[in-house]
């Protein structure tokens, strides 16, 4: 029998949460016989609240009722089940005080000290518990938002009361006793992408300013209580203590902006980029997100600003942002990255390097990945696949992440376009190999000018540079425009679409990714570096954008080699095919059926179309007719993908003779090499050109055109001499949808 079917909780209703009503509280079954339960207590009219778990329920609430702050609440709810222990309360406690914030109807009077991911004996059937106790929330009219919704915002992603694995929460108790204990002023936090970085350090900013003196300590653990020891000695330490969140990117500074306004005790002002650090007074602290990405002297647009900054500090031209907070703060803590490390216009390596060597500075390592659910491993595969070191054969398999290259953008988009419309955050990501046409902050703008067009389909960059990923220019389909590096590092996303563009290739010859700094937009991003320094920018990009999926990445490459370097390694996408295949006894050609040819394969196929046992046949869609002289075809390739998309399978009729300019036919020459289809046959557009010279009519020459959106396909050009092994095998008809 499947344990979860017999899980289930109880709601109590709401009691008054006043001394009075203590005697009615203690007979709720839970209350009376001490067992493990979850209570919510609540005031309505000023929207606040607290989440509590509790063994000894009934000592608990007497406590809260002598705290001034909990008497401003008016009504508590007992949450109880059979199945509760301790484990699991405190898993849904913390769970609550999670998607309760989030969620936004309540302000918290909680802290977030101890909000730890606990592993216990059944956690997941206890997960779908707390689904349960989260839709009788919604019920009573408590919540309104569904879980689903919730983890999309923006407040549930950088929330300070996340709960933190043991990796992280070991990293928050030395951090704390560096800063208070050991005089360690300095603290490096490293972890590539997706370890959790921003979320340690929405978390500390919370932390540290809470006020931890009033709370009741009695059912807390010795890490929980070394925790609070450790901010009191903080606090002791530093009165008042001035502390900031410098975060340099606009995007993600803007965001932690909003999410600091909602949370009791933060406040917008606190999230600062690196002029702010300038102020009258040092700050006692200063904790650096996404420090890789502080700036130099160098590829920047407001180099005169800078330079000011640097006077004040009298440091020359080579004073950077790290500099700045360095000199503005008494303690820093630094979560950084090298590899994450995008542009020019990023400190140097070398400079955290000298920091980090210094005798006290405390150096800590995030290795659990918390956002992409491939893990590790994911990690190690896209960063071995782009620096081209990866010796497994096999391609990437891994159950839990959705990693598909496509060969088609238009499949990509449609099939992206399907995840938006199921998990929503879902985005399309580009490198720099477009210009910006329509940027807005362009000295002449031109808003409707479209910057990328692939397949016929036709985008604009993002078209703000704060907070795309949430705000998107049309909320209601944001597929419509492409971000970039900028827009999305920091972000988590369900589905990412990564489009490798025209900057970044693949060579087979000498085995390495090439890029060309001619296809390469980013005018800061390659002002005064040599090539090779600009494909490590380049790679890591691409490195970064990868890592922003949770649930799945799908990968479409401009290029054709590297396209062909990465089916080697991930797998393909697999259109659904638009049609029933019939089994040999059921087929009756040309009845209910006609043939399926492969290209790639013919050598002769299209000789004699009538042979049923050497031919697939197939049911046609209901909107196509069977006739005689039809055959399919699967068209590989983007030569033609302003009329057939890449991979479509397409309708063709035996040619009967007759003109055939302007049409699109599958022909057949000896002298034809086209590396899209089999050796011998191409699909293109028919342009004849005739000779009327001694009274005989002859073609002069054949032109087959692409219909592509990539300029780089060429005609193919037949003479009169190459025409002896021409022939037109079919006409194109239509595409299968």
């Amino acid at each position: 029998m499947n344990l979860s079917f017999e899980l289930s909780i109880e709601v109590s209703e709401q009691y008054d949460f006043s001394k009075e009503s203590l005697n009615r509280i203690e007979q709720n079954t839970w209350v009376k016989n001490q067992w493990p339960l979850v209570y919510f207590i609540q005031n309505d009219s000023i929207k606040l609240a607290y989440v509590g778990e509790s063994t000894n329920a009934s000592s608990r609430i007497k406590n809260h009722l002598a705290n001034p702050e909990r008497c401003k609440l008016d009504k508590i709810s007992i949450i109880g089940s059979d199945k509760f222990n301790k484990s699991a309360t405190l898993d849904i406690e913390s769970n609550l005080i999670q998607y309760i914030t989030a969620e936004g109807t309540y302000k918290l009077q909680n802290g977030n000290y101890g909000l730890i991911n606990h592993r216990y004996y059944q956690q997941d059937l206890y997960k779908n518990l707390f689904k349960e106790v989260w839709n009788k929330l919604i019920e009573r009219k408590i919540v309104t938002k569904s879980l689903t919704e919730i983890e999309n915002s923006e407040l549930f992603k950088y929330s300070p009361y996340k709960s933190l694995n043991e990796d992280q929460y070991n990293s928050v108790l030395e951090i704390l006793e560096g800063l208070t204990l050991k005089k360690s002023n300095r603290v490096f936090i490293s972890g590539s992408a997706g370890t959790g970085k921003t979320i340690l350090a929405t978390y500390l900013m919370k932390l540290l300013t809470t006020d931890v003196e009033a709370i009741q300590q009695d059912e807390f653990n010795d890490d929980e209580l070394r925790e609070i020891n450790y901010i009191k000695e903080f606090r002791n330490k530093y009165p008042n203590a001035k502390i900031g969140l410098v975060v340099a990117m606009t995007s993600l500074r803007e965001s932690l902006e909003n999410v600091f306004r909602k949370i009791p005790g933060l406040k917008a002002s606190m999230v600062i980029n690196p002029s702010d650090t300038f102020s009258s007074e040092k700050y006692d602290l200063l904790i650096v997100d996404e420090a890789h990405r502080l700036r130099q002297y160098k590829n920047i647009g407001w180099r005169g600003a800078f330079k000011k900054n640097n006077q004040k500090l009298n440091l020359d031209d080579t004073g950077t942002e790290l500099d700045w907070i360095l000199a503005n703060s008494k303690n820093q803590i630094f979560f950084y990255d090298s590899a994450q490390s995008v542009k020019p216009s990023d400190v140097d390596s070398s400079n955290f390097n000298t920091l980090l060597n210094e005798k006290n500075t405390l150096k800590l390592e995030l290795k659990s990945q918390m956002r992409v659910k491939g893990g590790n491993n994911y990690i190690q595969f896209v960063d071995d696949l782009l620096n081209v070191k990866r010796t497994i054969q096999s391609k990437y398999k891994e159950e839990s992440y959705d990693l598909v290259l496509f060969e088609s953008f238009k499949d990509l988009y449609t099939e992206l376009s399907k995840k938006e419309e199921d998990y929503h955050l879902c985005r399309l990501v580009a490198g720099y190999s477009w210009e910006w046409q329509s940027d807005p902050k362009k000295k002449n703008p031109t808003p409707d000018a479209i910057d990328i067009e692939i397949e016929g389909l036709q985008f604009q960059w993002n078209q703000t540079d704060k907070d795309w990923i949430n705000n998107p220019k049309d909320i209601n389909n944001p597929l419509h425009e492409i971000g970039c590096i900028h827009t999305v590092q920091g972000y988590d996303l369900n589905y990412t679409g990564v489009i490798f563009g025209k900057e970044i290739n693949y060579n087979p010859a000498t085995n390495k990714i090439e890029i060309d700094s001619n296809n390469y937009f980013d005018k800061y991003g390659r002002i005064g570096v040599n090539e090779e320094e600009l494909k490590n920018y380049i790679v890591n990009i691409y490195k970064t954008i990868m890592y922003r999926g949770i649930k799945g990445t799908f990968i479409y490459a401009y290029n054709k080699e590297l396209r062909e370097y990465l089916q080697n390694h991930i797998e393909t996408f697999k259109k659904e095919i638009p049609f029933r295949i019939l089994r040999f006894e059921e087929a009756k050609p040309y009845v209910n059926s006609i043939p399926l040819v492969d290209i790639s394969a013919a050598a002769g196929n299209f000789s004699d179309l009538q042979q049923h046992s050497e031919l697939t046949w197939i049911e046609p869609p209901f909107n196509i007719s069977v006739k005689r002289g039809y055959f399919i075809c699967k068209v590989i390739g983007e030569s033609m993908n302003k009329k057939i998309p890449n991979g479509s399978y397409c309708l063709f009729k035996q040619d009967e003779g007759g003109t055939r300019n302007g049409r699109i036919v599958l022909v057949e020459s000896t002298n034809i090499h086209d590396s899209e289809f089999g050796s011998g046959y191409t699909v293109k557009e028919y342009h004849s050109k005739w000779n009327n010279s001694n009274e005989e009519r002859k073609h002069e020459s054949i032109v087959l055109k692409p219909l592509s959106t990539d300029p780089d396909y060429s005609e193919i050009v037949l003479s009169e001499d190459e025409l002896n092994n021409f022939r037109v095998v079919g006409i194109f008809e239509k595409v299968i949808e």
